[in-house]
């Protein structure tokens, strides 16, 4: 329990941030699941685009501060290189 005003403000905020934090992750989540998806049906032409939404929302997490910018680097290789292994 939160015994001074500034306690309570932190509080406050740390709450807002959480959620703000939350939504952006399920965000990511979502994209990055798309990208798998498609990479694993097989077509390079119809995983470019997920590949592409689920770099961008890396990219604007990290601009955001809910994931550091190595984490979200090594995941966008990850599907870019196996956009690139499927493509050849």
């Amino acid at each position: 329990m939160a015994n001074h005003v500034s306690a309570e403000k932190r509080n406050r905020q740390r709450i807002i941030r959480t959620e703000r934090n939350k939504a952006v992750r399920t965000r990511i989540r979502h994209a990055l699941k798309a990208a798998r998806a498609a990479i694993e049906a097989g077509d390079a032409e119809a995983a470019k685009e997920p590949v592409r939404k689920a770099s961008v929302a890396l990219a604007r997490a990290v601009s955001q501060g809910v994931l550091h910018q190595k984490t979200a680097s090594r995941s966008t290789s990850r599907i870019q290189g196996a956009l690139a292994k499927i493509s050849a």
